[in-house]
């Protein structure tokens, strides 16, 4: 077992944790890991050299990370900071992301230009991990989407090529729920160069249902034909979630929901197609009596007592996606019943103003009409506002994060931050906008919100027992851990992580 040592000559030790596909389970077993640890009294730090992702985080810096790394360093522990994301790749469309490099906006690129630019982002990947081995006891870090991308593999930045220069270990997730497992893990391996393939020590199966004795003689052949032992087979696990990365692995909301004292609130929520921060639904997905249920369609919507617009990489691209789906007229037309609030968060926000200029993020600049439900105007700036915030809303103290380029400003301010009023609200209370994202996870506020929205409805929705959202999630990397203690050899992991050590 690793203590904390009160003196390093040299970097900490580490583990990397890569997957044989995105949504393998990656970021939930380096979660799970940090939590371990750090209830075993270690300092430790989560970290992922590049990540893809909408859904994003603010450090109490002002820099923007990916939300996963955000989440595992709460399951750790200790604060986010940007060293444990590097870059963050945003993607804008179907061919360009946004680059953000340390926690800042650094070009907008395609993916060939990108792989010309690795070169340069090399060097601030390695002295970010380095910097956190030499201030942590251990560092977890996270590969992305497969290590064996053979294509790419010369100018790899954030999985096997990352671990060998720094060596460390690796661990190899494979989702069997999927089916396949044992020829991705085994095909994965015989894809790598031999020195890649070197740094993989063990391999963990995640999200089984089942019997695992039945799995014996497949992980013995498995081990007789790679040399890679096995380290542990995780169970499904129903009741726990964490942060998503991006829209691939959008929660079933509602699914474990139960009904209020009173009956049922309905939240509907649009599941656009540049999707971002749509944890800010999850708050309401914890809350007894309230179902959250995704729509891509207008026939899905039907007559919902909230309806969100959440935010979103491509303010204007998703606002013709809903014109041309017949979202645009749904939406109007659900603000015009006098029943259902709709709620705009970020660019769901500057969807439903009169207007949004931007020669920042769409592929052809210029000025498209919003759908004029608020009297608000947005105009995009080179600059990405990244910060914290604290206020009032609805009488009730408040804490969310901005992260945009574009400036809304209007008529109907209904948050007090202490930078100034924010967000636009109509005159009849139906439609209301703010870019302010994690405005649900403050329980006071939540609460206060659902029930204008039940008493908007004519639903006689009383609230359950009251929920601490940030207890219900700090709770989660502990059920995370939980599972990697119960079923992986977590002595031979630690003593990975300990030979690492310099």
């Amino acid at each position: 077992m690793i203590g904390r040592p009160p003196t390093r000559s040299g970097p900490a030790g580490g583990l990397m944790v890569c997957g044989t596909a995105s949504d393998s389970g990656k970021s939930t077993v380096v979660a799970g890991l940090c939590r371990s640890m750090a209830r075993r009294g270690m300092k430790v730090a989560p970290f992922k050299a590049q990540n893809m992702a909408l859904n994003s985080a603010v450090t109490a810096a002002g820099h923007e990370i990916g939300r996963a790394q955000a989440a595992q360093a709460a399951a750790a522990r200790v604060e986010a900071e940007v060293a444990m994301n590097p870059v963050l790749l945003k993607p804008t469309d179907d061919r360009r992301s946004q680059v953000v490099v340390m926690g800042r906006p650094w070009a907008t690129m395609d993916a060939r230009a990108y792989q010309g630019a690795k070169d340069q982002l090399w060097p601030v990947v390695m002295e970010q991990l380095s910097d956190l081995r030499h201030r942590f006891d251990a560092v977890i870090c996270e590969g992305a989407g497969s290590p064996a991308e053979i294509n790419l593999l010369s100018h790899d930045i954030t999985n096997l090529r990352v671990a060998a220069a720094a060596r460390l270990p690796a661990l190899l997730v494979g989702d069997i729920d999927r089916g396949g497992v044992f020829a991705a893990l085994f095909g994965t391996v015989g894809l790598l160069p031999a020195d890649l393939a070197a740094c993989i020590k063990g391999f963990v199966l995640n999200k089984f249902r089942g019997d695992p004795g039945l799995l014996t003689p497949g992980l013995a052949e498995l081990e007789a034909r790679t040399g890679v032992p096995t380290l542990g087979v995780v169970p499904w696990l129903e009741a726990v979630g964490l942060d998503a990365e991006d829209s691939l692995a959008l929660r079933r909301y509602g699914d474990g929901a139960a009904p209020g004292p009173g009956g049922w609130l309905d939240v509907a929520a649009l599941r656009l197609p540049r999707i971002s921060n749509f944890t800010d639904l999850d708050a309401l997905a914890v809350e007894a009596g309230v179902r959250v249920r995704m729509v891509s369609r207008p026939s899905e919507l039907g007559q919902p007592d909230l309806l969100v617009l959440p935010g979103t990489k491509a303010t204007v691209a998703d606002l013709a996606w809903l014109r041309r789906s017949g979202l645009d007229e749904a939406v109007a037309a659900a603000a015009g019943r006098g029943r259902t609030i709709v709620l705009g968060i970020c660019g769901g926000y500057q969807i439903l103003g009169r207007r949004i200029i931007d020669g920042v993020e769409s592929v052809e600049p210029g000025e498209v009409a919003g759908l004029g439900l608020l009297g608000v105007e947005t105009v995009f700036a080179e600059d990405k506002v990244t910060r914290r915030v604290q206020g009032t809303a609805l009488g009730q103290p408040i804490s969310g994060y901005h992260i945009h380029h574009g400036r809304t400003v209007g008529a109907g301010p209904w948050l007090q931050l202490q930078s100034g009023p924010e967000g636009s609200r109509s005159a009849d209370r139906r439609v209301w906008g703010t870019s302010v994202h994690g405005l649900l996870e403050n329980d006071a506020f939540r609460r206060a919100f659902l029930a204008e929205v039940a008493e908007s409805a004519g639903v006689d929705w009383e609230p359950g027992p009251e929920i601490s959202f940030a207890a219900a999630r700090d709770s989660q990397y502990d059920l995370i851990a939980d599972a990697m203690e119960a079923h992986i050899d977590m002595e031979a992991v630690y003593a990975l992580v300990k030979a690492a050590s310099g």
